[in-house]
Parts: C-alpha cells; structure tokens; sequence
C-alpha cells in the first residue's frame, strides 16, 4: 500500500503565531521541530496500518529556501522519503503511480473562518476567496482534489477543530479526523500536548488506513470552475492574459475546463 501525506504547518499543536512558521524568524526553529514530529506521528501509523511505502510532500510555503522545505530531515522517520517542490501542486509522480490513500497532516482553515488559528487561503495577503463549482474551499480543498484527479481518496485530516469541520463538511462523516489545537480567533488558541497530540495522530493514521473506501476520492465536478476572489485589483493583473482564465471584474477571476486538474493547471501555474 502506498500512502501519500501531504503536510502543512499551521495545524500544528503548539503553533499559533506567524513567526512559528516564517523561515528566518527565532521562533521558527521550534516550529519546525513540531511539525517534523507530527508528521513522524503519521508516519508511524501509515506503516503500522499496513503502508508498505510512504512519501511525505511538504506543502508548506515558508519564504525564501524555505518554502515547501519546513520539515527537519535528519529528524524524519527514515522509513519514509520526502519531496521537495519547486511549486505547490507540482509534485504528482507519486499520484500517477498510484497511491491507496493520502493523509492530510496539520492543515488549516480557510481564509475569513473566524475560529480558524492562522486561517487563510493559498496567500494570507491576495487571496479572500476560493470556490470549486461555486462550493468554499481551502487548501484541504486544493488538496483532496489534486488527489482525488488520480483517484486517491483523503481519508485523515489533522489541525485545528475548524479545519476539522471543514474536511468533515467537504469530504464526508467517513473522514478521520484528529483536532490538535481549538480557535477562539485567527491568532489565539487552547492547544492539546504536542507528545498527546502526536499519539493521537499515529492512533488515527493506522486506523484510517484500516477502510480504504471510507471516503470517497474527491472530485469538485465536471466541467471544473474553479474562482478566485483576490484582495485588489493589481493582484488580478498576473491572471489577465492566462489562456481559459476570464476576468469577472477588478477582483475576481475565473478558470473554466473539463476537469479540475486543467482548469487548476492554467490558472496556478
């Protein structure tokens, strides 16, 4: 069985502030050694629920060479390997390959969710709004359908209780979910251990796997539309010339093709 876990750095217990997460600042050191262990956490699960291998792609956007390289090599577990990417979504080998399940480590909530601990939506900054066939989506959004193109289903999602609820309301009651930490604002929280909150993503991991067919692969419709509601009109201009992306109005944009994948493809890349 091959598992794919796809991991950001919000989600984490322990992390409630920017500069836990933003390459160069002090206290990103002690961020990044509470996401490598909760990524280890799944790890461990993966191969105890039956992985025979396991690929982690980091998805965190951290600045400078930072970025989707958050995680602490020396402190991963070595059964599993790694991927660095150039840009988010570009890494897919391990999908067209074909993988049995992906699992979803330390995501966070979309951009404007009030109880959401860091929430926001690709870009904290340009981006206000993200919509897949007219359904609210954020990067576990992004994420199951970028997996879900090649048929892999997300069966758990890790981070705060909102973003639990929100991969609930998207992919189904059947998703595993583990709440690490609990909003009461964008940069406030009440956080479980980190040492019990890496038991009980290992425990939810291996149980996940357990039922392949719990969740079903996620696919946001055919013909795909994906919009983007932007923060300015000067955030709109890298978009207005992209071939099958239309221009709605000085702060919305739209990408339109058959499926998901192209429509992501010509409007993100």
């Amino acid at each position: 069985m091959r598992v794919l876990i796809i991991s950001d750095m919000e989600g984490v217990a322990g992390i409630t502030k920017w500069e836990q997460t933003t390459g160069g600042e002090s206290l990103y050191e002690e961020g990044r050694k509470l996401y490598t262990e909760e990524i280890n956490a799944a790890v461990r699960g993966a191969y105890a629920g039956g992985a025979d291998e396991v690929v982690v792609m980091d998805c965190h956007g951290a600045g400078k060479g930072w970025t989707f390289n958050s995680l602490i090599p020396e402190l991963l577990d070595p059964r599993c390997e790694w991927v660095v990417q150039s840009e988010w979504t570009e890494y897919t080998e391990a999908l067209e390959q074909g993988c049995d399940a992906a699992l979803f480590v330390a995501m966070h909530a979309m951009a404007g969710t009030m109880d959401g601990v860091l929430s926001h939506s690709v870009s904290g900054t340009s981006w206000h709004g993200l919509y897949f066939n007219d359904t609210a989506v954020g990067e576990t959004g992004i994420n199951a359908a970028l997996c879900g193109h090649w048929g892999c289903p997300v069966l758990m999602v890790t981070g705060d209780a909102a973003t639990c609820r929100e991969g609930e309301a998207l992919l189904g009651a059947g998703l595993t979910t583990v709440a690490v930490k609990k909003g009461f604002g964008r940069f406030s929280a009440r956080h479980i251990s980190p040492q019990r909150a890496r038991g009980m993503i290992e425990a939810a991991s291996e149980k996940a796997l357990g039922d392949l067919d719990a969740v079903a692969p996620y696919d946001p419709g055919r013909p795909s539309e994906i919009k983007v509601e932007l923060a300015t009109p000067d955030h709109v201009e890298p978009y207005r010339h992209r071939m099958g992306v239309e221009v709605l109005d000085g702060r919305t944009i739209v990408s339109r093709a058959d499926d998901w994948w192209s429509a992501w493809k010509q409007m993100y890349f």
